[in-house]
Parts: structure tokens; C-alpha cells; sequence
């Protein structure tokens, strides 16, 4: 906004839920604003006891943080050494790497696939070779939007070296069948993590947690800051695991506005990825154009990103939006491309 000179954006470049939290959550968390003086409980232990619930396993097994990228730092600080390798594929979501090169870890990469599906067998192989501490897996994929099957997920796990913790970044796992994903699984060498960002729409709560063993979440108790989550946020968290109906509302509007999106592709002659997330990326063609794309987006007022590393960094990437935010990107990108054309002719 302040490159614009503009006092407001059509925000779709954060994956941020365009249809906000559950009506029970915003009740449960301004009933509660009169307490905003207590801490939260350093244990959320209802939270917890809830998320178990849902999940089937036990409390003792769930560590809540603020947010996915609080528990990415934990991940991170517990199991990777000074100069222990940390495995990823270039280009995915990038904070676990910030983790990674922050605390002195030493980052390993595998490429995406041309079509930007995450290369399994290229995990595998590094994996064997570098022995990382831990491998790193978005599923869905941020920033493709791209999902691996369940059956792919457990060859790459069981085919890790035993001594590698996968942590499988589930943020997006709100918009796909729960029987597509890997079962639970207690076992010291996975790490699953999920957030109230996306389907939940509590980005701006910033609360999310991990699912693993005992053994793990004991390891995260001894580094974790015991009061980083708000005490609203976990009343929020709380009441939104009740609001399934808003949940699936969330869910199918985000269905709705991805076929939106790929209509507006097709009818402007560029490819996309079929998303099982929140965004959908749209196919510009090539680097240049993506980034001289966005940023005439912005001057017209409709905030979007790119990925950054190929072969991603062709598309422009816009998060799920409600049906004027969708009319206003549809309008900007048919503006923005009819120029882009005039231009090169």
C-alpha cells in the first residue's frame, strides 16, 4: 500500500482465508475480551484435548504454537546441529529454510519437476547420500498447490533413512479428503503440522500445531516460549473445532473460487495448475513476465506473489478470493495482459 500510495489492496498474495473466521470463534473470542489481562495457558490443555479428539491420539502427542512457522523454528532448534543437514525442495515455502540457515543448519535441496510436482525419488536419493536430520515436505504444496497422493508419501517415509524426521508441512490439509492423507501414524520419525490459518481463517491469531510422539513434544516443551500463543487465540482455535459447518463452507468457496480462476485462465489462453489449496497459480509464460505481471497488478490495486525459483517462478500465484475480489483480479489481469501484448507487438 505505501508503493501504491494506495489506502487499500485487493489482498490476494498471503493465502489468508477471504471468508474469515467461524462467526462461533469471533463470539467465543470477544466474549473473552475482558480477560485480555490473563495469560493464555501455557499447556493449552483444552485446546489439546480437543485437537486429540479430532485426530485420535493423545494430548501428550500435540504441541500448539503460534502458528506453523513457530513450530517449523522448533523443529528445527530441537533436532538439527551446526552444520546438520536440513533437506527441502528449492523453492518451496521458504520459512522452513529460514529456520534452517538461522540456527547454522546446513540446507540440501532437491528441484521441483517440470510441471511442479515435488520429485520424491530426487528426495530419496539426496536423503540417502547426505543423511539430512530432517526432510521437509509441504503437502499440499505451497507454492504450487500440487498434491501427493497418500501411497507416495508412505514409499518416500518408508524409504527414508530411519534417522531423518520427515516433517510434513500440512497447512493445506483442511481442503483435501482426510482419507487422501497419510493415517495417523505415532512415530519418532514423522512430524505432521497443521494451522487455523487457511480454512479456519485465524492467520492473523497466529496459532497451529504439530502432531507427532510424546518423545517429540517433550523435546518441544524444553524450547518452546511457554506463553507464545495468545489466550484468545486458543478460545478461538477452540470454538472454531466445533463450527464444522463453517469449516466445509470455507472449503467449498474456495472450490468455487479456484474454477473461477481457471475459467479466467483458459479464457485468456494461459495454463495453470489445478490447486488442492487455497491459490491457484496461473502460467505467464515465463519469469519476466510473471514478475512485470504482478507488479502491474499492484499498481492497480490487486496484491498477488510468484514463486521465486523455477520452474514455478513463470506463474503468478492469487489466493482464493470471494466473488468481487475475484471480479477486480479478473479485470486487472485482463487490463494488465491486454497491455503486456500491445507492448511486445
Amino acid at each position: 500500500m505505501r508503493e501504491t500510495g494506495r489506502g487499500e489492496l485487493v489482498r490476494l498474495g498471503a493465502n489468508e482465508s477471504a471468508f474469515g473466521p467461524s462467526p462461533k470463534a469471533l463470539a467465543a473470542m470477544a466474549a473473552e475480551l475482558g480477560r485480555l489481562s490473563w495469560y493464555g495457558d501455557p499447556e493449552s490443555l483444552d485446546l489439546r484435548d480437543a485437537l486429540a479428539a479430532k485426530h485420535g491420539c493423545l494430548p501428550a502427542q500435540i504441541v500448539v504454537g503460534a502458528g506453523i512457522d513457530d513450530l517449523m523454528g522448533l523443529a528445527v532448534r530441537a533436532f538439527v546441529g551446526p552444520g546438520d543437514g536440513a533437506l527441502m525442495t528449492r523453492g518451496t515455502y521458504p520459512t522452513f529454510l529460514y529456520h534452517v540457515v538461522g540456527y547454522g543448519g546446513r540446507p540440501l535441496y532437491a528441484l521441483y519437476r517440470d510441471d511442479g510436482t515435488p520429485d520424491l525419488d530426487a528426495l530419496l536419493t539426496i536423503a540417502r547420500r547426505e543423511s539430512p536430520r530432517i526432510v521437509y515436505l509441504a503437502n499440499p504444496d505451497n507454492p504450487s498447490g500440487r498434491f501427493l497422493a497418500r501411497g507416495e508419501i508412505e514409499r518416500l517415509y518408508a524409504a527414508l533413512p530411519h534417522d531423518a524426521l520427515l516433517v510434513l508441512d500440512e497447512a493445506y490439509a483442511d481442503f483435501v479428503d482426510e482419507a487422501q492423507l497419510v493415517p495417523p501414524i505415532c512415530e519418532d520419525r514423522l512430524m505432521r503440522l497443521r494451522t487455523f490459518s487457511k480454512a479456519y481463517g485465524m492467520a492473523g491469531a497466529r496459532i497451529g500445531y504439530a502432531l507427532s510422539t510424546e518423545r517429540n513434544a517433550q523435546a518441544f516443551a524444553k524450547i518452546r516460549l511457554q506463553y507464545g500463543v495468545s489466550r484468545n487465540a486458543q478460545v478461538g482455535a477452540l470454538a472454531s473445532l466445533s463450527d464444522e459447518p463453517f469449516r466445509e463452507h470455507v472449503v467449498a468457496e474456495t472450490a468455487r473460487a479456484r474454477e473461477d480462476y481457471y475459467r479466467l485462465a483458459r479464457e485468456l489462453g494461459a495454463g495453470y495448475i489445478e490447486s488442492h489449496t487455497n491459490f491457484v497459480c496461473i502460467d505467464m509464460g515465463d519469469a519476466q513476465r510473471a514478475a512485470r505481471v504482478m507488479k502491474e497488478l499492484l499498481l492497480l490495486g490487486v496484491w498477488v506473489r510468484k514463486p521465486g525459483a523455477p520452474p514455478l517462478d513463470r506463474y503468478v500465484r492469487v489466493s482464493a478470493g470471494t466473488e468481487p475480489m475475484r471480479r477486480s483480479f479478473a479485470e486487472a489481469l485482463r487490463a494488465v495482459l491486454a497491455a503486456d501484448v500491445a507492448l511486445s507487438s
